[in-house]
């Protein structure tokens, strides 16, 4: 793999735009990825926040749920911020009707955990891997990780709950750091993605 790898950004909803920002300025090609030969074109992937139930949805419609499930399974490296953490999920708590998840990460999460539209917050989070101090974290209707399998690692704890999780090569936060003009944890993905080369 070159230095500069290719990075997809799942574009069926969510702040697209804001990721593919934070990865280009992690020095990564980052490209929008709605199909599956678009998919088959990159080294790793982001799937950003939105509504997780909505997206699973689109997944399907759009034809790329198993192809994600595929790739992801083979070791393609992938990073989910909030809607896209519970995508991640082996297992989620309480899902919607009809909600499925892409699966890679031995986590259950909980949707919604912390609070409504209208209790969004933001708050300083270490995060294991991340040098150079806190992450400046954007909480809107975020996750938390109720439990991790052995497999799994936590990188951050806000508030007595998991908001970070690394398994392998599939990377995890409940909040949104490309909201914020902090891309280290960008970095730190495209690193992931520059070591499966």
């Amino acid at each position: 793999m070159t230095d500069t790898p290719v990075i997809g950004v799942l574009a069926l909803q969510g702040d697209v735009r804001e990721h593919l920002i934070a990865l280009a300025s992690a020095d990564a090609v980052a490209r929008p990825v709605r199909r599956p030969e678009e998919l088959a074109g990159v080294d790793g992937l982001v799937i950003p926040g939105g509504e997780s139930t909505t997206m699973s949805k689109l997944a399907v419609l759009f034809g790329m749920l198993d192809p994600l499930r595929e790739r992801v399974a083979a070791g393609m490296p992938v990073y989910g911020t909030c809607a896209g953490m519970i995508l991640l999920a082996d297992k989620i708590l309480d899902p919607r009707s009809g909600q499925e998840t892409v699966g890679g990460i031995d986590m259950i999460v909980r949707r919604n955990a912390f609070g409504r539209q209208n209790e969004s917050f933001e708050a300083a989070v270490e995060v294991d891997g991340v040098p150079g101090g806190p992450v400046e974290g954007v909480f809107i209707r975020a996750p938390w990780v109720e439990s991790v399998g052995a497999r799994a690692e936590v990188l951050a704890v806000h508030g007595g709950h998991i908001v970070a999780v690394r398994q392998g090569n599939a990377l995890a936060t409940s909040f949104h750091p490309e909201l914020t003009g902090d891309h280290r944890v960008h970095a730190l993905f495209t690193d992931m993605v520059r070591t499966v080369g």
